[in-house]
């Protein structure tokens, strides 16, 4: 019975997610170019297979020869989400596999999945996941044992982050009332 419950739970969860984020963007998607789809595509399976490396707008507009304008835009309007924030979603997928799957350190795992420091690491994976890292190993760790009879692609499919929670360190400061310098002197 509590098995039930967590597959009606978890398909909830997946099919809302998936049917707010779909809507849109298969409207907008009807109305691009299928080149340029196509291009987009290969710059997204090129982020999938080396989510580790620095992916640059410019790098990404490159294997999709467009400029990296166009880039930024058709890809957010195809996919729903700005590259970056793809590159993060997967990053942070990976890291929670390696959390729930190995033993690796916390550190070991940053590095691994393309994070230059630690501290962006934990700080960006509570951000979108809700809980840091070490909570999330635990947490995955204790519901694996009750999770046996689950399909293991329903159960990640559920748990994937949702980007639209995360919040950038520019808003995190205004939320804050904290305002940096300002590098750029005003003109008269």
């Amino acid at each position: 019975m509590f098995h039930n419950i967590m597959r009606e739970t978890f398909s909830r969860n997946l099919s809302a997610k998936s049917a707010a984020a779909s809507g849109k963007r298969d409207a907008d998607r009807a109305n691009q170019d299928p080149r340029l789809l196509r291009r987009l595509l290969r710059a997204k399976d090129r982020m999938d297979a080396a989510s580790h490396e620095a992916w640059p707008v410019a790098r990404l507009a490159e294997v999709s020869d467009v400029s990296a304008d166009h880039f930024a835009h058709a890809f957010k309007q195809a996919f729903g989400i700005p590259p970056h924030r793809y590159l993060l979603t997967r990053r942070i997928e990976r890291a929670t596999a390696l959390l729930r799957d190995t033993k690796l350190s916390i550190t070991d795992i940053a590095f691994q999945t393309g994070w230059e420091s630690l501290g962006t690491f934990g700080r960006t994976f509570r951000d979108i996941t809700g809980e840091s890292p070490s909570a999330n190993r635990a947490r995955a760790k204790a519901a694996m044992q009750g999770l046996a009879e689950v399909p293991g692609c329903i159960v990640a499919a559920s748990h994937r982050p949702d980007l639209t929670i995360a919040v950038s360190e520019k808003r995190r400061q205004t939320a804050a009332g904290i305002k940096k310098p300002s590098s750029k002197k005003e003109v008269p």
